[in-house]
């Protein structure tokens, strides 16, 4: 079934609408800047070193790779089992929301142990924010046994347990959802540049915004 919105858009809604308004229906449109690129790459460094820890995690993005909505759908193959089992990039889908949890550990009584990894030292209200939209679709999916967030701290993989706060947000979580789905349902907003540009990312649609107020200063 497909998706609407990722933990990516999600965010990138919360920052700003239009920003997501161009995610969803215009993605070419995004400019990512060198430092941007070599973020990433840290990132997905630090979140491999931190799946070697689970040596016998399956990755579903290896038998996958961008087919993206079809991770629910495995990813409840495997759950399914009697066994436990760890899992990367476990897929799980629900009010038109898809998120790929990094690592997902299933217990022997079925519940599930889900570890969103950071690579950042600060465990930041962006990153809680995150996990929160998380724990939202998963736990209308399956049981949860623990939500932790794991971030590059002091003893280089923090683990701090998030439960029960994430649990707190499910309201807001689901009114930013229809907010979202609302702006998606119509044209491109017109939302002005500002401070929002640049917090907590740098939007990778500046320059598309930056030229139409060009356009409009120079011609309207």
């Amino acid at each position: 079934m497909p998706h609407l919105l990722s933990k990516s858009k999600y965010i990138r809604g919360l920052q700003c609408d239009r920003a997501l308004w161009l995610d969803v229906h215009e993605p070419r449109l995004a400019r990512y800047t060198a430092e941007q690129m070599r973020r990433f790459d840290r990132g997905r460094e630090f979140e491999y070193a931190f799946k070697d820890t689970f040596p016998d995690g399956i990755d579903l993005s290896a038998e996958l790779k961008r087919n993206v909505d079809a991770y629910p759908e495995l990813t409840t193959m495997y759950l399914e089992k009697e066994a436990e089992v760890d899992l990367f990039e476990a897929g799980f889908l629900y009010d038109d929301v898809l998120v790929l949890a990094d690592v997902v550990r299933k217990n022997a009584d079925g519940t599930l142990n889900i570890y969103e990894v950071k690579s950042g030292n600060v465990l930041s209200e962006t990153y809680k924010r995150d996990a929160a939209l998380q724990h939202y679709v998963i736990s209308h999916c399956r049981s949860i046994n623990k939500f932790c967030i794991v971030y590059n701290g002091e003893n280089r993989f923090d683990i701090i347990d998030l439960t029960e706060e994430l649990e707190e947000h499910h309201d807001e979580i689901a009114r930013n959802i229809a907010a979202m789905k609302e702006i998606l349902s119509h044209g491109e907003p017109d939302t002005p540049t500002g401070q929002h540009c640049l917090e907590p990312y740098a939007c990778p649609y500046q320059h598309y915004c930056a030229q139409g107020v060009r356009q409009m200063s120079l011609f309207g």
